[in-house]
């Protein structure tokens, strides 16, 4: 029997320090269950019935990797609140006769059973809930409908994922439990009684720190504001971030002290009962309270922008479709001289009477499609010769202004040498422009050119240009087209044809399906045939695994932030109700109420909770500019719908910060009153 002492007293510690060991082994268990999760869907053959089910796989395997780096960090931070809280423990036992080799048997034990209610639970969990995500794959990834192959559903358990999970998360807890031996074996008994107890001397502000923590986070503001290029956002989102992380965690460890002692200052604000205590406290202690907050704070933010952005491109799905696809069939003709336009037209109507249908919404649009190179308000001739990056690239729709007034009903005129200008993708231009050489005055610009919406998912700086008639088209199209065919320069034009369809989507494939026939047997015609419908397949087969990502995965990666918030919160006010226990004793002692001690908790719970959450709200907000220009990329540009989506993001994740205040408070309060 003595040799099943130790696993006796790991039991019985994990029972008496269930207040701190149980929210543990629950982050244990739904960490474990999320990275079986995403491993499993990886690994699931069904992921080859549905399109673009191998890019999926990869992408998914890429989250895989983020989502276990970020459980071991959060599992070793979690680790080191629960081991604080034990080190007076400790140093009881070790007064009492027990050696260090004996609290590691025990700490050894404790870990076993940890780790084996955490794995069990947690692969269990992950093994039940892998089905319901599996489905939840599915219905984002719109598979089974009328354009996706039927997908078979069945309930595949992965051993490969399973033993994967149990090898890293092993790995995971015996690196704790070494961390746990170290930290026993370094210490003498003394330092282990005050190990828990060790405060803070009143902090000085570090202003070379504050000076750090303005710059980094002035400069990931100002990125996050001032970036308006699609592929600048994408290239500076990580800068911008890692500036913001920085300046968050300088916010916290230098600022904060700055205003706690501004605070102090304030005689009318500090001389009062609830107000003194908690202030006091926090300034005293707040090297180790900045660390906790920062990581709040941080978490917080991450919690905001990733469901908040997620969240949009779900709802925002079929913006975003419409956006590639104005209207549901696009055809395109290309080398189309505008006398020959009629018979197209025929052909098409031909083919929708045959059908019973007629065309919603149409748009006509005789165009000339030109590449260049862009230097600011110039546009010149593209050099073979010469390489450039994709900043000087762009691509100029050249639109005579009679087929514009036919399409938009537009009648204002166009003198020589002047133009209506549409921005597609690019900066903004006025005044005026250079044509090869030539300047043409802007007389304005307009937003009603719907073609132009299909063209923004290039990411390329792109402009459609109303000329004065077709003729001006051709004379610069000639002098600044190149590397094309003679016969391409002597036919420039493209006829651009699109409208809606009010009918299934069954009957929307199959006109686009006959247009496509139409197409190949007409020798007369040179296009091609896009469907919404049709396209969608494909569509999603490019983007859905990007969809997916930004979806399912960010909603587990938010749910996992969430997590880890509110544990390291729980973790920090038990941690702090234990460090205030003796000192609201001692204010009991001279005259303090208990209501006055709860106004008092009640005043630095507060502050200690929503600071965080103002300071996140803060960043999610100056990132909003940045975030909606990266949203571009997955051709999402519905602003106000974004706008409503960070809003309610806010507002649900307040409502579920509220509640764990109220928690966190209560047992802060139980355990400073000695109830707890």
């Amino acid at each position: 029997m003595r040799k099943f002492i130790y696993a006796k007293m790991a039991l019985t510690n994990i029972k008496n320090n269930s207040k701190i060991y149980f929210p543990y082994i629950l982050t244990c268990i739904g960490t474990v269950a999320v990275f079986y999760i995403m491993y499993a869907l990886s690994e699931d053959p069904g992921l080859n019935e549905m399109s673009g089910g191998q890019h999926l796989a990869v992408l998914l395997s890429a989250a895989m990797v983020i989502l276990g780096f970020f459980g071991a960090i959060f599992l070793f931070y979690t680790n080191s609140f629960l081991i604080k809280r034990r080190k007076r423990e400790f140093g009881i036992y070790n007064i009492l006769g027990m050696e260090k080799k004996h609290i590691s048997k025990m700490m050894l034990w404790e870990t076993i059973f940890t780790a084996l209610i955490g794995l069990f639970l947690g692969l269990l969990a992950g093994i039940i809930f892998s089905k319901l995500a599996y489905l939840l794959l599915l219905a984002i990834m719109n598979a089974g409908s009328v354009y996706q192959t039927e997908v078979t559903l069945r309930f595949d358990f992965s051993a490969k994922a399973a033993v994967i999970t149990l090898i890293l998360f092993a790995a995971i807890f015996f690196l704790n439990l070494l961390n746990t031996l170290r930290q026993i074996h370094l210490s003498n008994p003394i330092q282990l009684l005050k190990g828990s107890e060790a405060g803070e001397r009143e902090p000085k502000i570090k202003w070379p720190l504050v000076v750090i923590g303005l710059l980094t986070l002035g400069g990931g503001y100002y990125l996050a504001v001032a970036t308006d290029d699609i592929l600048s956002a994408l290239a500076l989102l990580i800068v911008a971030i890692l500036l913001v992380i920085i300046g968050t965690y300088c916010l916290f460890t230098a600022i904060s002290i700055a205003v706690l002692k501004l605070l102090r200052k304030s005689k009318g604000y500090y001389y009062n009962a609830r107000h003194f205590t908690s202030v006091s406290g926090m300034l005293y202690r707040m090297k180790q309270n900045a660390v906790g907050l920062a990581n709040i704070c941080i978490l917080s933010t991450a919690v905001l922008v990733t469901l908040s952005t997620t969240v949009s491109l779900y709802i925002g799905m079929e913006d975003v479709t419409r956006t590639r696809f104005p209207r549901n069939v696009i055809l395109n003709f290309e080398g189309l001289e505008p006398e020959t336009e009629n018979t197209a037209d025929e052909e098409i109507s031909a083919i929708l009477s045959l059908y019973k249908q007629s065309e919603v919404n149409p748009i006509h649009l005789l165009q000339a499609q030109l590449s260049c190179i862009q230097s600011g308000q110039d546009f010149s001739k593209y050099d073979e010769s010469l390489s450039y990056s994709n900043e000087n690239a762009c691509n100029l729709f050249l639109i005579a202004r009679e087929d514009y007034e036919e399409m938009t009903g537009d009648t204002q005129p166009l003198g020589d040498q002047e133009l209506f200008i549409q921005t597609v993708y690019g900066p903004e231009l006025s005044d005026t422009i250079t044509l090869n050489g030539t300047q043409w005055h802007i007389q304005k610009s307009v937003e009603n050119i719907d073609a132009a919406k299909s063209q923004r998912a290039l990411m390329v700086n792109a402009y459609y240009l109303v000329m004065p008639n077709r003729q001006v088209i051709r004379d610069i199209f000639a002098q600044m087209a190149s590397g094309m065919q003679q016969e391409s320069i002597d036919h420039p034009f493209t006829y651009y044809y699109a409208f809606d369809l009010n009918c299934s989507e069954d009957i929307q494939i199959q006109i686009t399906d006959t247009l496509s026939a139409m197409l190949s047997e007409n020798d007369m015609l040179n296009g091609y045939v896009e469907g919404a419908a049709q396209s969608r397949d494909s569509f999603f087969s490019l983007y859905g695994g990007l969809f997916f990502i930004g979806i399912f995965i960010g909603i587990f990666i938010g749910l996992l932030f969430i997590m880890a918030t509110v544990l390291i919160i729980y973790y920090k006010q038990i941690s702090e109700g234990y460090d205030d226990k003796d000192r609201y004793a001692i204010m009991q002692k001279v005259g303090m109420s208990l209501k006055e001690i709860r106004r008092t908790i009640h005043s630095q719970v507060l502050t200690v909770f929503f600071l965080p959450l103002g300071v996140a709200c803060v960043h999610l907000a100056f990132a909003f500019p940045l975030l909606s220009t990266v949203l571009q990329a997955f051709n999402f540009s519905n602003t106000p719908l974004y706008i409503m989506c960070c809003i309610g993001t806010v507002i649900v994740f307040a409502l579920l910060y509220a509640v764990v205040y109220g928690l966190t408070a209560r047992v802060y309060y139980k355990i400073v009153s000695n109830k707890g």
